[in-house]
């Protein structure tokens, strides 16, 4: 595996495809991309959150469906999986795999194809979000994990004390 190819890139398995029960069946499929997951983790989705992954859309008509979408509103809960693939040209290879973001352009042999949907508001409904290039990946890594929740330093990063954090712990 050449070093110069070496990707990390983001896969959200949204809220559509987790309560479709399509979760097996699309880690399947981006098995095929042979592939290392380095990070997985099921998750809510907070408003901030949302915003901030889909801000360069802010002037797009469709805006308040997609953040109604990616956090489960239209759907009825609340709830994705965000992984990171890392590999030689993951990004392309998901992105392949995923499809076009377009679920009706999309391959139908595709995770978008054929699971995706358009809805008559024109939101494209398409189970899946894989990052576009290596600078969105690294930035929507970032935003959706932590240092620590990643299985290798794929970035690098700074320790800061915690001085007056609270977690949440079992009782």
């Amino acid at each position: 595996m050449s070093q110069d190819h070496l990707q990390a890139t983001l896969v959200i398995i949204k809220p559509d495809g987790l309560i479709k029960s399509l979760t097996g069946n699309i880690l399947s499929r981006l098995s095929e991309s042979k592939l290392k997951i380095i990070g997985a983790k099921i998750m809510k989705v907070e408003k901030d959150l949302a915003h901030t992954h889909y801000g360069h859309l802010t002037e797009k008509p469709f805006f308040d469906e997609l953040m109604d979408y990616i956090q489960g509103k239209m759907h009825g809960e609340n709830r994705v999986m965000a992984m990171v693939y890392y590999g030689e040209d993951a990004i392309n290879k998901i992105r392949l795999i995923a499809g076009a973001t377009n679920p009706e352009e999309a391959e139908p042999t595709s995770i978008r194809g054929a699971y995706g949907r358009i809805l008559t508001s024109g939101l494209f409904e398409n189970v899946i979000h894989a990052s576009s290039s290596e600078e969105d990946a690294e930035r929507e890594i970032k935003l959706w994990f932590n240092p620590e929740e990643i299985a290798f330093d794929l970035y690098p990063f700074k320790k800061v004390p915690a001085t007056e954090s609270v977690k949440l712990v079992w009782q």
